[in-house]
C-alpha cells in the first residue's frame, strides 16, 4: 500500500489562483486543451501515481539498482510499472504533438511531475532527464535529429541523459577533457570518462540517448570550447530501428546516501560514435537549455519530497499516542501537542509555498514560448530567469528541512529505517547539490539576475508583491499577513538595493546565499498571501479554504520574520569570511 495521496485540490487551486491556467490554455498554442478537463486529468494522474507508482518507493530504496558484468539492473518491481507509465502516456503530457505528445502546458505538467516525483523520486529521475533531453533537441537539434530521436524520447521508449561531469570537472565544466575527433562520414569519435551520470545505464528502455559535452580539436580553452554531441547507447539505423552497440561502457555505479533506485553511473566513451548538435563550441549554450529546465525540475523535487515527508509525519502524529495534552486525562495523539502541531504547520506552510513558486516559474516558461506579444514573451522570460535560481535553491533547501522535521515528528522512530521517514531525508540531500549547487544558484541570482534590466526586473517583481497590499488592506481578517508581508518586503527591497550597489564581486557573492534565502522566504509569504485573499471568500463554508487562510497566517507570523534576521549576513561583505588564515581552518594547534 502507498502512503502518498497526491494533493490534487491544492494543485488545482494553485493552477487557478497563482498560475492563471485559463489564461495559458487560452493561448493559440494550447487551443486543443480544454481547461474544463484539467481537474479530471489531475484526479486520474493522482490515482495512477498514488496507487501504481508510489508503492515502488520502498523497494527502490531497499533493493536499489545493482551493477554486475558491465550492466545495470533495476529492482524487479520497476519494469512493469515503467511499462504502465509509458502506456498511460503520463510522460508525454507536455510533449509536442508533432512527436506523439499531448501538447499540454508546462504548468499542468508541473502537477504531473510533482506527483511522479513524490511517488518515487529515484524512479522519476529517468523521465525527468528524458524531458530535459527533449527540450534540448527541440531547441537545438537538426530536423534529422528531431525526427530520429524525439518520438521515441517523448514516449519514453528511449530515455535521455545529461552527460557533463568528469573527475576533475564538476561545477567547473570548462575543465572537462573528453575529446571529440571528426570522422570522414560526418560523425565524431567521442573519448573520455564521465561520472555522476544519473540513469546513465539501466534495463528499462530499449535505448539511452546520451547528450555529451566534449572538446573538438583546436577548441578554445574553458567553456567557450565545449561542443554538444548525441551519443546513443545503441546506434540508430536510417529506418529508426536499433543497430549495433556503441562504444559506451558502464564502468560502475555509485553507492549513495539516498535515491538508491536511481543508478548513478561512471561511463567510459571509447571512440564512441557521436553526432554534433548545432555548431561547434556552443555546447554550453545548448546545455543550459537542458539545465535550466532541469533546475526547475530539481526545485520541484524539493517540493515533492517535502509533501511526501509531511503526509507521512501527519499520518504518524494522528495515531502515535504519548503524553497528555492540556485538559486531557488520557494519552493523547501527539498531533494534539503544541510543538508537534508547530512542526506540522511548518511542513505544510513551506510545502504549499513551494508549490506556488514552482508552478509560477513553470508557467512563465509557457508564456515565454507562446504569449501573443513580444513584450509578454520578454516579461515571461525575465520572470523565469529571476525565479529559476530561487525555485531551485530555496525549494531544495526547504525540502531537506521539511524532511528533517518529519524525522523529528516521528521522534526516535524517525531515526529507524522501518518507518520510512529517514528515506525522505536521505533522498532529499542530493537536491541542493544537483544541477549547480545552491551556492552557485545564489551567485547566479546576485551576479546575473539582480542586474537584469539595470535592476528593473527584480524591482518589478518586488512592486508586484507590494501591489497585493491593497487587497490585504481591504480585509481586516488578513491584517497580520499584511503587516508581516509589508515589513519583509521593505527589508528585501533595501537589501536588494544595497547588493546591486556593491562594486566588489566578492562582497556580492559573500552575501548571496543568505540573500537568496531572504528572497525565497519573501516569495513564499507572497504566494500564500495571494491564496489567502481568494480562500477567505469561501472560508466560512469550506474548512479546506479556512485552512488555506490559516496556513498563510501561520507562515506570515512564524516564518516570514526570518527575512529580517538574514539581512545582516546578506550585506556584511567578505571581510570576516577571509579573516582567518587557511592554516587555522580545520584542525590546528
Amino acid at each position: 500500500m502507498s502512503d502518498y495521496t497526491p494533493p490534487v485540490r491544492d494543485m488545482a487551486f494553485v493552477l487557478d489562483t497563482i498560475v492563471g491556467i485559463d489564461s495559458i490554455t487560452a493561448l493559440p498554442a494550447y487551443d486543443h486543451v480544454d481547461p474544463e478537463i484539467v481537474e479530471g486529468l489531475l484526479d486520474e494522474a493522482g490515482r495512477f501515481f498514488g496507487e501504481v507508482f508510489a508503492p515502488t518507493n520502498r523497494v527502490g530504496d531497499e533493493v536499489g539498482a545493482t551493477f554486475a558484468d558491465g550492466a545495470v539492473t533495476t529492482p524487479d518491481a520497476f519494469k512493469p510499472v515503467w511499462n504502465k507509465l509509458r502506456e498511460s502516456g503520463w510522460t508525454a503530457v507536455t510533449g509536442s504533438p508533432e512527436f506523439g505528445g499531448h501538447g499540454f502546458p508546462k504548468a499542468i505538467g508541473a502537477s504531473i511531475s510533482e506527483m511522479m516525483t513524490a511517488a518515487n523520486i529515484a524512479f522519476s529521475l529517468a523521465p525527468m532527464l528524458t524531458g530535459s533531453a527533449i527540450s534540448l533537441l527541440q531547441s537545438h537539434g537538426s530536423d534529422e535529429q528531431r525526427d530520429r530521436y524525439l518520438e521515441k524520447l517523448v514516449s519514453c521508449e528511449w530515455t535521455g541523459t545529461m552527460v557533463l561531469t568528469e573527475p576533475e570537472a564538476g561545477s567547473d565544466v570548462g575543465a572537462l577533457r573528453t575529446k571529440a575527433v571528426p570522422n570522414d562520414d560526418g560523425t565524431w569519435s567521442i573519448s573520455g570518462t564521465k561520472i555522476f551520470i544519473t540513469w546513465g545505464d539501466h534495463d528499462l528502455a530499449d535505448n539511452i540517448i546520451h547528450l555529451v559535452l566534449a572538446r573538438t580539436p583546436g577548441a578554445p580553452a574553458g567553456t567557450k570550447g565545449i561542443s554538444m554531441f548525441i551519443v546513443p547507447k545503441y546506434l540508430v539505423n536510417d529506418d529508426g530501428s536499433i543497430g549495433e552497440r556503441n562504444s559506451v561502457e558502464t564502468v560502475s555505479i555509485e553507492h549513495k546516501l539516498g535515491i538508491h533506485g536511481s543508478p548513478t553511473c561512471v561511463l567510459s566513451f571509447n571512440d564512441a560514435t557521436g553526432y554534433l548538435v548545432g555548431e561547434e563550441n556552443r555546447g554550453m549554450r545548448y546545455m543550459f537549455t537542458m539545465m535550466n529546465q532541469a533546475r526547475l525540475e530539481v526545485g520541484l523535487e524539493g517540493l515533492a519530497i517535502a509533501d511526501r515527508a509531511y503526509q507521512r509525519a501527519a499520518a504518524f502524529a494522528k495515531v502515535r499516542r504519548q503524553g497528555t495534552s492540556p485538559g486531557s486525562d488520557e494519552p493523547s495523539a501527539i498531533i494534539d501537542h503544541a510543538d508537534v502541531r508547530r512542526m506540522l504547520m511548518t511542513m505544510k506552510a513551506y510545502t504549499e509555498a513551494m508549490r506556488a513558486l514552482i508552478y509560477d516559474a513553470m508557467a512563465s516558461e509557457d508564456r515565454k514560448a507562446h504569449a501573443i506579444s513580444e513584450a509578454e514573451r520578454e516579461a515571461a522570460s525575465d520572470r523565469m530567469a529571476l525565479l529559476t535560481p530561487i525555485a531551485k535553491a530555496w525549494c531544495t533547501d526547504r525540502g531537506v528541512e521539511v524532511a528533517s522535521i518529519g524525522i523529528q515528528v516521528h521522534g526516535g522512530m524517525g531515526f529507524i529505517e522501518e518507518t520510512g521517514a529517514a528515506q525522505y531525508y536521505r533522498d532529499a540531500r542530493i537536491m541542493p547539490i544537483y544541477e549547480g549547487t545552491n551556492g552557485i544558484q545564489a551567485i547566479d541570482l546576485v551576479m546575473r539576475k539582480l542586474p537584469m534590466g539595470d535592476g528593473a526586473v527584480v524591482a518589478d517583481f518586488l512592486d508586484e508583491i507590494g501591489s497585493l497590499d491593497a487587497e490585504l488592506a481591504a480585509n481586516p481578517d488578513l491584517a497580520d499577513i499584511r503587516v508581516a508581508l509589508s515589513e519583509a518586503l521593505s527589508v528585501v527591497r533595501k537589501t536588494t538595493d544595497f547588493i546591486n550597489a556593491l562594486e566588489s564581486p566578492s562582497d556580492r557573492m559573500a552575501g548571496a546565499t543568505p540573500y537568496l534565502e531572504m528572497f525565497g522566504t519573501l516569495c513564499g509569504g507572497y504566494y500564500l498571501a495571494r491564496q489567502a485573499v481568494v480562500a477567505h471568500k469561501g472560508a466560512d463554508d469550506d474548512p479546506w479554504m479556512a485552512a488555506k487562510v490559516a496556513t498563510a497566517r501561520f507562515y506570515a507570523t512564524n516564518l516570514l520574520d526570518k527575512v529580517h534576521g538574514l539581512a545582516g549576513a546578506a550585506t556584511s561583505g567578505d571581510s570576516l569570511l577571509y579573516a582567518i588564515d587557511d592554516d587555522l581552518m580545520g584542525a590546528s594547534r
